[in-house]
């Protein structure tokens, strides 16, 4: 059974107009251990990470204000979430899961992180939704801890990870790949190793095909021995904030294509969940549940 990063203080209430996109944290983990795809052994619940490895991504003046809450007001309106103490501890512990979560995949050959995929926290600011980047602090945690040599970050999401490819423009280390809504945000997008820009109502057909004719000739050609993998349900035709028009089915097949070809190469992966805003929750945690459903089919 592969290892799933969660902690309770992940569904941390928020005020009542911020509460919807993180219910699904927790209501994800009871579905999984009721129809039985996981066990409830698959979970660990991670604690707070050395400062040290967030400090390797992110700037110390950033890192300082959100400890103490000293945050402007323009950067928590950028944030998008009130901020506290609570949701603070939350980001330091969910990055500590996908730290542990690589290097438990690095074990098991994949290990997801219920939470994450905060790709829009750059090294000195926090946006939409994300304050730390959990996956950048993991993906440094490797190469700092010579637990890989290179790396490639797949970003799914129907949102450019604005954030991630800001942190590693200069790390020949690390490569950015992200695929994602040309027209979605960020309006303002920065420049990934490769970008691959969607157009409005891009189906399965399209997205998948291109996916399949990029991914297997980037793992050829940058030979990564780890592979961080944001899994974004965004790119549904219902999502609220997303413009693509890719089925549930459709979604499945993408996490296919993405852990099959990990496995086929022998790259361990880390899998965290990124953004998912249907109208109907059932929608979001279908999705989601999909690419845990993927993984136990491929690697039970």
């Amino acid at each position: 059974m592969f290892p799933i990063a969660y902690h309770p203080i992940y569904k941390h209430p928020l005020p009542e107009g911020h509460r919807f996109p993180m219910i699904k944290y927790e209501l994800l983990p009871q579905q999984l251990l009721h129809e039985g795809t996981v066990t409830a052994d698959a979970f660990f619940e991670p604690g707070f990470p050395d400062l040290q490895h967030v400090l390797a991504v992110h700037k110390k003046e950033y890192v300082d204000d959100l400890l103490n809450l000293t945050l402007d007001v323009r950067a928590i309106r950028k944030i998008g979430f009130p901020l506290s103490a609570e949701l603070v501890e939350r980001e330091l512990r969910l990055s500590q899961g996908t730290i542990l979560g690589a290097e438990k995949a690095l074990q098991t050959g994949i290990a997801f992180n219920i939470a994450g995929g905060t790709h829009h926290a750059y090294s000195d600011r926090g946006e939409a939704f994300c304050l730390l980047n959990d996956q950048a602090i993991a993906a440094q945690y490797l190469l700092d801890t010579k637990k890989a040599k290179k790396i490639l970050m797949v970003d799914l999401d129907v949102h450019q990870g604005n954030g991630t490819a800001e942190i590693f423009q200069h790390n020949e280390a690390v490569f950015t790949f992200s695929m994602h809504g040309k027209s979605n945000y960020p309006f303002k997008k920065e420049v990934s190793d490769l970008d691959i820009e969607l157009h409005d109502h891009t189906d399965d057909f399209k997205f998948l095909q291109t996916l399949q004719n990029t991914l297997p000739f980037l793992i050829e050609k940058q030979k990564p021995e780890f592979i961080f993998y944001l899994s974004g349900v965004d790119i549904l035709g219902s999502d609220k904030l997303g413009k693509l028009d890719c089925s549930l089915d459709g979604c499945k097949k993408r996490d296919e294509i993405v852990l099959s070809a990990c496995l086929q190469h022998g790259i361990p992966v880390q899998v965290s969940m990124g953004g998912g805003y249907s109208p109907e929750l059932k929608t979001i945690i279908e999705a989601h549940a999909n690419t845990y459903r993927v993984a136990a089919s491929l690697y039970s």
